[in-house]
């Protein structure tokens, strides 16, 4: 029974070792592409980079309960597009996107404009998603037309 426990402990300390080094190689990734792009982001506590764009104008408090009418492009670091919402306006509840999104898009205010480089923590994590491989890196250009 003790050596089921201290394998069990052993096994999460390599488990969370294993996600720190993963984030740790995100926010490499992440770093060297603003870099080599020249690309002026701030990084959020919750490591994720953003750069505004256009600040919109209003006073909404944008949450988790809000629809936002938005047109965006989100590709990946390699430059290929993996989506586009058709090219035309989408509407979204905000709380039902991936994280990156629901830290992100409240910097600005209607109007505006964002780029979001989301890590793999707060977008699609160790899953692929259509043509997103796991564990990557995403780059998002959004343009919040409406909030409501």
């Amino acid at each position: 029974m003790i050596k089921i426990k201290y394998i069990s402990v052993i096994l999460l300390c390599v488990a969370m070792l294993s996600a720190c080094k993963k984030e740790e190689d995100a926010d490499k990734q992440i770093t060297d592409y603003i870099a080599a792009n020249n690309i002026t982001a701030i990084k959020d506590a919750s490591g994720l980079y953003y750069q505004i764009t256009k600040p919109g104008t209003g006073t909404a408090n944008i949450n988790a309960n809000s629809k936002i009418t938005i047109t965006y492009v989100g590709k990946l670091l390699n430059g290929n597009v993996f989506d586009n919402g058709g090219g035309t306006q989408q509407t979204f509840t905000l709380g039902q996107l991936i994280q990156g999104w629901q830290i992100g898009i409240p910097k600005i205010q209607k109007g505006g404009e964002i780029r979001l480089i989301i890590p793999p923590n707060l977008g699609y994590g160790n899953s692929a998603a259509g043509s997103i491989p796991a564990n990557s890196v995403l780059d998002f250009t959004i343009q919040l037309i409406n909030v409501q």
